[in-house]
């Protein structure tokens, strides 16, 4: 069994490197013809060759599917009617409203679709879908699309995962209106997530909330650093273990009936019965949870194991992981594109591997413990880094308290509060004693998270750096006897050695990220590090968090030694927050120092400093005290010995003809990024031939409502012989300035197209 979920997990994941599916009655027609040959090879070592073929094939077959349920190209910007109902339960973003929107019925573009929309309801002037209702909507539609950066989060794989086949918002109109009211899970889940906020604290609820009904509404950018910090993400939301603890207690209360009602046994063997009774109340739990993938995942687990226990049969603990898994990959290939999985699956692995063969008295149950909790915090180093370009290195002692208190009080206290919740003075009581308990645990959580070196984040880290390191940790727990156990440390090395090469004396290397209708530039010279702009902010995050910090780790950057906040508007400020509280000795300039939340330099023209044989200048814009906005934009002039670099904010036409002319002319190339992310009031064509940039790149989010970059924009840049590149078909642009060569553009990180997925 073993081999055979390793043969899936392998054809599962090599599908999902292509750039390219076969349509999905092809797939699914080489999907059966596989499985025949590996049925007539089942003697054979080629059954294996065949069987990683057919998942292969039966992923690629949800994939495209998957990929041609999207909304089609040309519906996107037309509003279209909708009925369906909640896919989850709703979100409050000051005063928008966002929910997934499950439709289950609507004739769009000769097009049937079928799915889940994530819909924004700007400032809502009356009900909203809520939990269990039924809806027709009128929704302005386009594809799933998001920022493609180096480290930062995938939003087109994630929409291909969750099902997400348009995104939109809701149109204002007579067509919006509820259809039908009916019961549902998530109502039941909806209202014990109000009747928490009413009975206990608000951070305490917000928590209770997450681990019992995984609800994780409430829960703050503040909450996910603590838990990233400390390696406690697994605990914030429905766990496997919580999974495994609610079976548990399933066995044991069946245990006690059995020993009540000893006539049962002869209607039902014990090992069944006490299978069952684990299986009815973890499923029941996983229901009410919400049923996310991570509490699927466990469900299939005990699923293997009641299988085994109806079978009357002890399987082997790897032989029902590898059966859960393939139970997995056959229900839904495409769960691979999850973190959730791997670390799920490898973590139970681990565990496995080191609390193999019986345990005595307490003594060795407390050694068995901090063993696994040890090998946890070890094992799964190699994939946290691989996956999220961070780690925790405070994940042993932080799980060492939080898990056995969230899994063994926390979480059987909330649910015993769920299920009084008819008489609320009585639910009161378990929910007041979680509270306090969840209370010591976050106390204990934030602690350790203010820690210096919490968490460590390293550049992107590949496959086989990621496989040693996985292997080294293997070996360092196998059971005793192995020889040289402890040389598995050597195979972590790698992860520690830069894969990222430095640019030379007098070079330098720029990356404009894709962060919508806004801006954001990373400047490398050998030994430092600059930040120009900060991108958006929005409802719930913003691009410093979410973008250019992960951007800096991924690229193994290292320290920030300076950030440009070019002016205050959103789209270049809005991010600078998050990044100052990253790097607080970071020196700071900004065009409108008093429209930031922190104190920072006024961007004075003719100042000027030298990195690495770089140098850095501020040039004159012609800024007047009366000036506001756009016009007060830094202009930063990067000038190596190989070529130019000109970040420009948002000026307009009036700045670009105060500039300095000495300031602009050069015999090394220049490239500049596009003032105003390419509005038709900015690269004036007088400034475009005094400037000759080589490159410019215009920073802009797709089909964004002010039509940039505004087609005149680009055809000026093409009159003046300039190439240009569009953040928002390119993906983060990298540009290498030389110190012997002109600049050259170095990668688009969204061409070629490298996954099935990306537009």
């Amino acid at each position: 069994m073993p081999s055979v979920a390793i043969v899936a997990l392998l054809g599962c994941t090599a599908v999902q490197s292509l750039s390219q599916l076969p349509r999905p009655s092809v797939a699914l027609v080489a999907c059966a013809l596989f499985v025949a040959a590996c049925i007539w090879l089942r003697h054979s070592p080629a059954c294996h060759v065949t069987l990683l073929l057919a998942f292969a094939a039966w992923a690629a077959f949800h994939g495209q599917r998957a990929m041609d349920a999207r909304l089609a190209a040309g519906a996107e910007g037309l509003d279209v009617p909708v009925e369906g109902y909640l896919a989850e339960l709703p979100r409050q973003r000051g005063v928008d409203r966002t929910f997934v929107f499950r439709v289950d019925t609507r004739q769009a573009s000769g097009a049937r679709l079928r799915g889940n929309i994530r819909v924004t309801w700007y400032r809502p002037r009356g009900n909203t879908p809520a939990p269990c209702e039924r809806w027709r909507l009128l929704l302005r539609l386009r594809r799933p699309r998001g920022g493609v950066n180096p480290g930062g989060a995938d939003m087109e794989r994630t929409a291909l995962q969750r099902n997400i086949i348009a995104t939109g918002y809701v149109r204002e109109s007579g067509e919006n209106h509820r259809l039908a009211v009916s019961t549902c899970v998530d109502g039941w889940r909806d209202t014990m997530s109000h009747a928490l906020d009413r009975a206990v604290g608000a951070h305490e609820a917000r928590m209770l909330k997450a681990l019992a009904l995984g609800d994780t509404r409430g829960l703050d950018a503040a909450d996910w650093n603590t838990a990233r910090a400390t390696g406690t993400s697994h605990l914030i939301a429905i766990s496997g273990f919580h999974v495994g603890v609610a079976a548990a207690g399933g066995i044991a209360a069946m245990r006690w009936i059995y020993l009540l009602l000893p006539v049962l046994a002869g209607l039902l063997p014990r090992p069944v019965g006490q299978a069952l009774a684990g299986l009815v109340v973890a499923g029941t739990y996983g229901v009410f949870a919400g049923l996310g993938l991570p509490t699927v995942r466990s469900l299939l687990m005990a699923f293997a194991i009641v299988l085994a226990g109806v079978a009357r049969r002890r399987g082997r603990g790897f032989h029902l992981l590898a059966l859960a898994a393939l139970a997995m990959l056959v229900v839904d290939p495409l769960s691979v594109l999850s973190a959730g999985f791997w670390l799920s699956f490898a973590g139970v692995a681990f565990l496995m591997l080191c609390v193999s063969g019986s345990i005595g008295g307490w003594r060795s149950r407390v050694a068995a413990m901090l063993k696994a909790q040890a090998a946890m915090s070890i094992a799964l180093l190699p994939l946290s880094l691989w996956l999220f370009g961070t780690a925790s290195l405070l994940g042993f002692p932080a799980n060492l308290v939080a898990a056995p208190v969230v899994s063994f009080v926390v979480v059987p206290l909330a649910l015993l509060g769920c299920l009084l919740a008819p008489w609320p003075w009585l639910a009161m009581v378990p929910w007041k004693f979680a509270a306090l308990a969840m209370g010591f645990v976050g106390g204990w959580l934030d602690a350790m998270a203010r820690w210096p070196g919490a968490h460590v984040a390293v550049a992107d880290s590949g496959v086989l750096t990621v496989l040693l390191a996985t292997l080294g940790a293997a070996w360092l727990f196998v059971p005793r006897g192995v020889p040289l156990r402890m040389y598995g440390v050597a195979l972590f090395l790698p992860l520690a050695m830069p894969r990222h090469e430095v640019p030379a004396q007098g070079a330098f290397r720029i990356w404009v990220l894709d962060v919508g209708q806004g801006l954001a530039v990373l400047v490398q010279t050998q030994a430092h590090t600059l930040v120009y702009d900060a991108g958006p902010s929005w409802p719930g995050g913003d691009a410093g968090q979410g973008v250019v910090l992960p951007s800096i780790s991924a690229l193994g950057l290292g320290t920030l030694d300076a950030l440009v906040v070019s002016h205050g508007d959103n789209d270049h400020a809005g991010g600078a927050a998050a990044i100052v509280a990253a790097y607080p000795t970071a020196r700071r300039w900004s065009g409108e120092p008093e429209r930031l939340p922190f104190a920072s330099e006024p961007c004075v023209p003719g100042v000027h400093w030298r990195w690495d044989d770089v140098d850095f200048r501020y040039v004159d814009t012609g800024a007047g005290s009366t000036d506001k906005g756009n016009e007060r934009s830094c202009v930063l002039l990067v000038e190596g010995a190989g070529g130019r670099l000109l970040l420009t904010g948002d000026i307009g036409v009036r700045s670009e003809r105060r500039m300095d002319p000495g300031a602009l002319t050069s015999a090394l190339p220049t490239v500049t990024t596009v003032a105003h992310h390419g509005s038709r009031h900015s690269s004036d064509a007088v400034w475009l031939a005094t400037v000759k940039p080589a490159i410019a790149v215009a920073s802009a989010g797709w089909r964004n409502r002010f039509g940039h970059p505004h087609p005149d924009v680009r055809a000026r840049h093409e009159a003046a012989g300039t190439r240009m590149l569009l953040t928002a078909e390119s993906g983060a642009v990298a540009i290498d300035f030389p110190a012997d060569a002109p600049p050259r553009v170095h990668r688009e990180w969204r061409r070629p197209k490298d996954r099935y997925w990306r537009e």
